[in-house]
């Protein structure tokens, strides 16, 4: 099935795009995936748009696709939106801010992020790949930058984008201690708003206490839309940086390997297999799965030979 559905990936077939980026959110068929989706010899452009929530993201992505569009770019959008206790799918699903749902070179999906993954849904590699795979050649990620433990994203992307907006307070003295440090590009969102100038002033502050880096600060208002363009070719500017999954996903995605021949035969084969299974349908989470691998290692190690 998942290598049919593949074979209609590669032709364009979006319905395909879209079960496969199901399979892969609920970490279904990762295996098989994997070894499917060859690394892509044009990559895309990988840019992560991070921010508070209310900064705007949505609204400023939305513009950016209409640039992008009228260079003939192909976009894929994953926003990355906080998981619903309830219902277990993404809280946030207010998606018409970007628009451009009827264009065949754009592609939105929402998809849920749970809490303490650093804001970023899992298996997102995934479903980057597929997204290379389908021939969008600028992929956007959307999450929401909740403080230092978020910027897991960094690993993802290839270039790290930051909304702050006016009249923030110390938002820009709690981000800088986490995410303003992972930021590639710092944008001033709603720079119609009189103070825009003044917070500009501080987050180029906050940067300098960074040394050796040299982040570009710019004012951008949706509202106004004035700035989108030029985010763009600073955006472009900026040398690609190589991504790479977590080391959680990495870790789990050798499993297949550690069920080698050395271990069919022992007792720890059938919790191994059965392990693997259960993270790959998605009944548990790239962390969780890790530390059961590891407890299930060192249960069954070999004892050491007597003197």
């Amino acid at each position: 099935m998942i290598a049919e559905l593949v074979g209609r990936l590669r032709q364009g077939d979006r319905n395909a795009l879209a079960r496969l980026v199901s399979h892969a959110a609920r970490g279904e068929h990762l295996t098989e995936l994997q070894r499917a989706l060859t690394p892509s010899l044009t990559p895309a452009r990988v840019v992560a748009v991070t921010g508070s929530g209310g900064v705007g993201k949505s609204s400023l992505i939305g513009k950016l696709i209409s640039v992008l569009r009228s260079q003939n770019h192909r976009v894929a959008v994953l926003a990355c939106d906080p998981q619903s206790p309830l219902s277990g799918g993404a809280l946030l699903g207010d998606r018409f801010r970007m628009g451009s749902t009827t264009d065949d070179g754009v592609f939105i999906r929402s998809l849920a992020a749970l809490t303490g993954h650093g804001a970023v849904a899992d298996h997102l590699d995934v479903v980057i790949r597929l997204c290379e795979k389908f021939g969008f050649d600028v992929v956007i990620l959307e999450t929401v930058g909740s403080g230092q433990g978020d910027v897991e994203v960094r690993n993802l992307a290839d270039v790290v984008v930051l909304l702050v907006q006016p009249e923030s307070g110390d938002d820009v003295q709690w981000e800088k201690a986490g995410i303003l440090e992972c930021a590639d590009v710092v944008v001033v969102h709603k720079a119609d708003l009189p103070t825009a100038e003044q917070t500009a002033a501080q987050v180029r502050a906050a940067l300098d206490l960074s040394p050796g880096r040299d982040v570009p600060v710019l004012r951008v208002s949706t509202k106004a839309n004035q700035g989108h363009a030029e985010l763009w070719q600073a955006i472009v500017a900026l040398p690609l940086r190589r991504r790479q999954p977590s080391p959680a996903c990495m870790l789990m995605q050798s499993l297949s390997d550690i069920l080698s021949a050395q271990f069919r035969e022992k007792e720890s084969a059938p919790e191994l297999a059965k392990l693997a299974e259960a993270w790959q349908r998605g009944e548990i989470t790239e962390a969780e799965a890790v530390e059961k691998l590891v407890r299930i290692l060192l249960m069954h190690q070999p004892d050491e030979p007597e003197a």
